[in-house]
């Protein structure tokens, strides 16, 4: 319950009000408004009220907000030790928190498209959480992944021929693994969250196929036949 700064400024001194207005930034800015008022109320005003009226509005408004920031970071880190504790069920949980790309919809996005798809969900998700460091953590792995990956399978090709081709078919799922295995949870966590739409994401990779595709043909049309 907030506290009755008013009936509490109320039974102060004159002296009492006029030591909340002086050392202001000591107290509460509720605190100081409402002596501010009293003094008002009691025939004796601060003569530069007006000016101190505006800048303590501001003030309480920024303390107003972190004050929230922290309540809701702290409601999410209880949730989260809930869930962990099995005492609260994660489909509930997914009501309240950031909009995020799951686990599933990462997956299901690396295995039908490309590892470089589910990374960038992921990456926008830590983005969403203002973890920029392991946003390009990500990213960096990704590219390393890519090149990497990418020649091996060419060095297997030129050692063995298309003997080991099928290898290609499952170049995403370590790095599906590494996703959910080891980037999840270490930037992540078991925090509440709420499921982020994947239409959007669906149709530009959507796209982008189409196109890949598109050019693929329209390349192979204009090699010359021997």
């Amino acid at each position: 319950m907030a506290e009755d700064y008013a009936a509490k400024m109320s039974r102060k001194t004159d002296a009492e009000l006029r030591d909340y207005v002086t050392n202001r930034y000591q107290y509460r800015e509720e605190a100081v408004l409402a002596a501010l008022t009293e003094l008002a109320q009691r025939g004796t005003p601060e003569p530069t009220a007006a000016g101190l009226i505006a800048e303590l509005e501001v003030s309480k408004q920024e303390t107003d907000r972190r004050e929230l920031a922290v309540r809701e970071q702290e409601a999410e880190k209880e949730q989260a030790r809930r869930i962990a504790r099995g005492e609260a069920d994660p489909e509930t949980a997914t009501e309240t928190g950031p909009a995020l790309y799951s686990p599933g919809t990462i997956t299901v996005f690396s295995v039908l498209f490309s590892m470089v798809a589910g990374g960038i969900m992921l990456a926008l998700n830590l983005r969403t959480l203002r973890r920029t460091g392991p946003a390009l953590l990500v990213v960096a792995f990704m590219l390393v992944y890519l090149v990497g990956g990418g020649y091996l399978l060419f060095w297997l090709k030129q050692l063995y021929g298309n003997q080991y081709n099928w290898l290609g078919s499952f170049f995403n799922l370590p790095a599906v693994l590494i996703y959910n295995l080891f980037f999840w949870p270490r930037y992540i966590g078991p925090q509440p969250y709420q499921s982020r739409p994947w239409l959007a994401p669906l149709l530009i990779c959507g796209l982008i196929m189409l196109a890949f595709y598109y050019f693929a043909l329209r390349f192979q049309g204009a090699m010359p036949t021997v």
